[in-house]
């Protein structure tokens, strides 16, 4: 691989990155998996929640911190979650040079198809539980794939008609990748790492319900200790730890998108307590729920909404 025709495919990344990705935070883009990323001004470290999904970066550096492992991804590198995580993150950026990035969300169906097709041409997932996030070298195929889906967003009949299939070409060029075992893991359900994605998408969408860790281990089909032992070595945090995030996580959107206030999006989550709510929202996010919306739509660019939601 050339490094002058890397650099040269990342200047073309960073020159239409600069033009699409024109706001401030994260948004939305004609193709429903794909979202562009701005930040003009460091951001400190900071808990976010990813889907699954591959950020590329073309300017700046972003770096992830979960339990004690720092996934960096910049103009070099860039990321691949497997599943959905809650992870602390930290922006690097400044006015003249800033953060610019596109990210993907990883479709499982399209990962199935593709692995069948693929008819192990690329090997299979590893013995060892994959964890649930990684950095990678970006390579010029890669990086070339993603300039032409960048491309495709200026032209709206070449967004419908090519931008789905650049989105799997770039999901193709990942699953062949140094890394893309943990995305292979994540296709095959019967795996440890497809039992634990199974359960972790439960917690996704019963988040509000009290889910014991023995629901969720037969809902992996493992012991109640071996499902731990697996779940924690894919989000390097325990069951219960994790669910306890996605309701904070989930509440703070609730709050900056939808208005509510504290103790309902609390309610909606399945707290029964504001006060433990309040304690345990200000120990992850370091902040008040009214400061981290004021801060989360600032930095998103999202406007208040014109009408509140009422408490009860």
């Amino acid at each position: 691989m050339s490094r002058v025709e890397l650099q040269a495919s990342n200047r073309r990344m960073t020159s239409l990155l600069r033009t699409l990705a024109a706001l401030e935070g994260i948004h939305p883009t004609a193709i429903e998996s794909v979202h562009l990323m701005r930040a003009s001004r460091p951001i400190r470290r900071m808990q976010v929640l990813y889907e699954p999904g591959i950020v590329i970066v073309g300017q700046g550096r972003k770096r992830g911190y979960l339990g004690d492992q720092v996934y960096t991804y910049d103009a070099h590198n860039y990321l691949v979650l497997s599943v959905p995580l809650p992870f602390e993150c930290e922006t690097e950026a400044s006015p003249e040079e800033p953060m610019l990035a596109v990210s993907i969300r990883v479709d499982l169906a399209v990962l199935g198809e593709l692995l069948m097709k693929m008819d192990g041409a690329h090997g299979s997932p590893n013995p060892s539980i994959p964890h649930g996030i990684y950095s990678t070298a970006l390579d010029l195929k890669l990086s070339e794939t993603t300039v032409r889906l960048l491309e495709c967003l200026s032209n709206p009949a070449e967004t419908r008609i090519l931008g789905p299939q650049i989105v799997r070409e770039i999901t193709y060029r990942v699953l062949c990748g140094e890394q893309g075992g943990a995305l292979r893991a994540a296709a095959a359900l019967h795996s440890r790492f497809g039992q634990v994605n199974r359960t972790v998408q439960r917690i996704h969408a019963e988040y509000a319900r009290d889910l014991t860790v023995e629901e969720l281990a037969e809902t992996a089909g493992m012991s109640a200790s071996a499902f731990h032992q697996n779940f924690k070595a894919v989000t390097s945090t325990s069951p219960l730890q994790y669910l306890k995030t996605i309701r904070l996580h989930k509440a703070r959107m609730l709050m900056v998108h939808e208005g509510l206030r504290a103790g309902m999006a609390a309610e909606r989550v399945g707290y029964e307590s504001s006060s433990q709510f309040s304690r345990e929202f200000k120990r992850l996010f370091g902040s008040t729920p009214i400061e981290e919306t004021v801060r989360v739509r600032r930095m998103l660019g999202v406007a208040e909404p014109a009408v509140m939601a009422m408490e009860r």
